[in-house]
């Protein structure tokens, strides 16, 4: 299949020299930036956004909920559906933050939509993996479970402290992933507390979860004290994720990540 490139904010790169200690403004910031979203054989817009910019800035991307830094960023985006199973508009609005050398910060934002999959949204398994086979499922069956209330060990995500979870691995970590959880059962009074499993930082308080698919964003502070890597670099790292109910019961079927 043939993809087009549908430009949303695209122009001729604007060359110009601030030297060491000046900025732009957010018009040239918009200027020497694109943000594409690729479009299907329908004519429809696709779910693959790509942004870039030619700035003299430090940039940061946010795109989805989802940040990337430098000058380049690239995401399946989801789509959503109506009752009919038809595709629908969904909106999206993708953040650019500059920072010029002098140290003067910018935002442009860019709204886009999407409307049909074009490249599939690929499901990895941290926990609760279908797909595995019979001989990984004996060995490890990975069963839906129901955590107890202030039971840190339930929901850490570890597999020499955890009761149940694998240890995330590090590339997770550092790739920000969003992390979805399958649920079911959920009570009305469900109340999670998202920390290390060290209980040294609270990443998230307070969180309420529904029926379904439910998303936990990893951000560069969960990876820096979470992530194996760090274990010997920092005395903050290597703590693991851990969630934990405060009240409530809820039924934890599964754990993965889409790209």
């Amino acid at each position: 299949m043939f993809f087009a490139i549908c430009a949303f904010a695209a122009c001729d790169p604007v060359h110009e020299d601030i030297g060491n200690g000046g900025h732009i403004t957010v018009d040239q910031l918009k200027a020497m930036s694109s943000v594409t979203v690729d479009v299907a054989s329908s004519g429809k817009f696709g779910n693959v956004v790509t942004c870039s910019t030619s700035a003299p800035v430090n940039a940061k991307w946010d795109v989805g909920g989802k940040e990337f830094v430098g000058n380049y960023a690239w995401k399946k985006m989801k789509v959503n559906w109506n009752t009919n199973g038809d595709y629908v508009k969904t909106p999206y609005t993708v953040v650019l933050t500059a920072i010029c050398p002098d140290g003067t910060k910018l935002t442009a934002e860019f709204p886009i939509e999407c409307e049909e999959i074009t490249d599939p949204l690929v499901k990895y398994y941290i926990y609760g993996d279908p797909n595995r086979s019979e001989e990984e499922k004996a060995e490890d069956p990975q069963l839906p479970f129901k955590p107890g209330a202030w039971d840190a060990a339930a929901m850490r995500f570890s597999s020499t402290e955890g009761a149940h979870l694998p240890t995330i691995p590090d590339e997770v970590y550092d790739g920000l992933k969003t992390l979805i959880f399958d649920v079911s059962d959920v009570t009305p009074d469900f109340d999670l507390k998202v920390m290390n499993g060290w209980w040294s930082n609270t990443y998230y308080d307070h969180v309420k979860w529904v029926d379904g698919l439910n998303e936990l964003q990893i951000t560069p502070t969960m990876a820096r004290e979470c992530a194996k890597k760090y274990v010997n670099e920092d005395p903050a790292g290597g703590k693991d994720l851990d969630l934990m109910l405060y009240s409530g019961s809820m039924t934890l079927k599964a754990v993965y990540y889409e790209e």
